[in-house]
């Protein structure tokens, strides 16, 4: 089972790690991305992500099969938010199961790190002295 889907409303690990739940895995990973209170030193206030759905699903969908078919994952989720999200909202999750650990979380890492780089997902900052800026999409240094 894969899914990837956009949302609109507050990310819940405990529903992701449910829906990937088997007994025949030995491995759940999961990730979490939150909004951070700063970036690069400015005080950041929040948050506002943007997308292109149908594209970033379709995109997230086939980094879901590729990662099933180079780590050999029974199921994995990813859920990313859109909207205007405060420090400390979860803005990602991603799940694997798999039948051992460290393919688990390799599979993790490349949904985690192929979804920044490919899905048309794009984050405007708000921060504190109420200037904004958008960042990502190579316009931003952090990773």
């Amino acid at each position: 089972m894969m899914r990837a889907t956009m949302v609109r409303h507050p990310i819940l690990s405990d529903s992701l790690i449910a829906e990937v739940a088997s007994e025949s895995c030995g491995a759940t990973a999961l990730f979490l991305g939150t909004v951070r209170s700063s970036n690069e030193g400015r005080e950041v206030g929040g948050i506002e992500y943007s997308a292109y759905d149908e594209m970033a699903e379709r995109e997230m969908g086939l980094i879901l099969e590729e990662a099933g078919t180079k780590f050999g994952v029974e199921a994995a989720v990813i859920e990313h938010r859109v909207g205007e999200l405060v420090p400390g909202d979860v803005s990602i999750g991603v799940v694997v199961a798999h039948h051992h650990r460290a393919p688990a979380m390799d599979a993790l890492r490349y949904i985690v790190d192929e979804t920044k780089a490919r899905a048309p997902i794009w984050k405007l900052e708000h921060y504190a002295d109420g200037s904004r800026e958008w960042v990502g999409a190579g316009t931003s240094s952090v990773t």
